[in-house]
């Protein structure tokens, strides 16, 4: 029997809380799987569209971290402020928690405060309480002008900004105000969900043109004018505005940049297989690590990604501790649910690592995928917490 073993794993998000609970499964209770998060309650993100058109209650898609203990993962609530990735040391909330192995999926930071007057312009559907500022804002909007803007070319959830616009069309037509309301998406990439290749970039726009929702693709926002409602482009461009839904620029959080985790990319390099860092026994997952694709981009950052590296590091780590070589690899396989409104979700999926470009299948949008989509939902928040 192997000396006990503590597995310290930062972030309670999909990553996080999939780690915990596969390792606790394949580990005997002498070793600790140790979760650390700032957040009381883990909250389930992608229904945060849901959210924002009156589709969900905040409660809803939240459940408490601590019932992971039940299942004999100890959880740690605190701000990690400092990583020392040589040592296998994390200081969380002024304690000291020494590890055998640390899991480092905090994520991406969000940082409206980067791009001038964004902030205060307009609301960032990616929180909680921007997804609830936006849904009472929309509450409010009789007539005007909507804009779906991604304020950077990368950000986590690709489909995201794209099922904002659609979900915000659907819930007009739903009350009589579309002939009333425009809505436009501003977009900082030059296509939508570019890293899934050209078809389903090609199928989303044609989402977009069928709901009449104008495309503006390589528009870079520079500043927000919050008072004349005004975005301002790099190429010189300009839209106004009467209700601003925005996805804000991405960032590692400062206590990975701080801790010689992240690399020139401003993410953390792992292996592309094993999720291994440079540093031995320290992992990193989701959101917070940057993988390069053959096209040129970076794996997407999504759950469905963050869900897989999570097995394929806990299957690892547990089979090194019971003396067996760690033989598990991530394939790069993800996929997508694209939720277009009236109880409609189309589906994308496929090998993201397949070269030269990610090789996908694209379903249409119909009322059995969206019922797909809400059961993965419910599977996850009653049987993952």
């Amino acid at each position: 029997m192997s000396a006990p073993k503590t597995i310290v794993i930062l972030g309670g998000g999909v990553g996080g809380v999939v780690a915990a609970r596969e390792l606790r499964k394949r580990l005997p209770r002498q070793h600790r799987v140790l979760l650390v998060d700032r957040e009381r309650e883990h909250l389930f993100a992608p229904s945060l569209l849901w959210l924002m058109v009156g589709l969900r209650e905040a409660d809803s898609i939240k459940r408490p971290l601590e019932r992971l203990e039940r299942k004999g993962i100890e959880v740690r609530l605190g701000e990690v402020e400092k990583i020392d990735p040589e040592a296998r040391r994390v200081t969380v909330a002024g304690e000291t928690l020494e590890a055998d192995y640390i899991i480092v999926t905090l994520g991406a930071e969000l940082a409206p405060e980067t791009v001038p007057g964004l902030q205060d312009a307009g609301h960032d559907f990616y929180t909680q309480s921007g997804a609830e500022g936006l849904r009472a804002a929309l509450e409010s909007t009789r007539k005007g002008r909507i804009v779906v803007l991604t304020a950077a070319p990368a950000y986590k959830c690709p489909a995201a900004p794209y099922e904002a616009a659609l979900l915000i069309d659907a819930d007009l037509r739903k009350r009589g105000l579309r002939d009333a309301v425009t809505v436009e998406v501003y977009a900082a990439e030059p296509g939508p969900m570019g890293v899934a290749g050209p078809e389903m970039s090609g199928a989303v726009k044609q989402l977009l043109e069928a709901k009449g929702i104008p495309y503006h693709p390589e528009h870079q926002v520079k500043t927000v004018d919050a008072t004349a409602r005004r975005l301002e482009f790099a190429n010189g461009a300009h839209a106004d505005f009467d209700l601003l839904a925005y996805v804000p620029p991405h960032r590692a959080p400062r206590v990975v940049r701080e801790s010689g985790l992240a690399s020139e990319s401003g993410w953390i390099s792992v292996d592309r297989h094993t999720l291994e860092t440079r540093f031995a026994g320290v992992y990193a997952i989701g959101d917070v690590v940057s993988i390069p694709l053959k096209l040129g981009k970076p794996l997407p950052k999504a759950g469905v990604f963050a869900h897989g590296q999570a097995v394929v590091v806990a299957k690892n780590i547990a089979s090194v501790i019971a003396g067996r070589a760690a033989g598990e690899r991530f394939n790069g396989h993800g996929e997508c649910f694209i939720e277009v409104g009236g109880g409609k979700a189309g589906f994308g999926a496929g090998d993201f690592y397949a070269e030269p470009k990610p090789l996908l299948t694209v379903r249409a949008p119909s009322w059995r995928l969206h019922l797909g989509k809400v059961l993965f939902e419910k599977l996850w928040l009653y049987t993952r917490l």
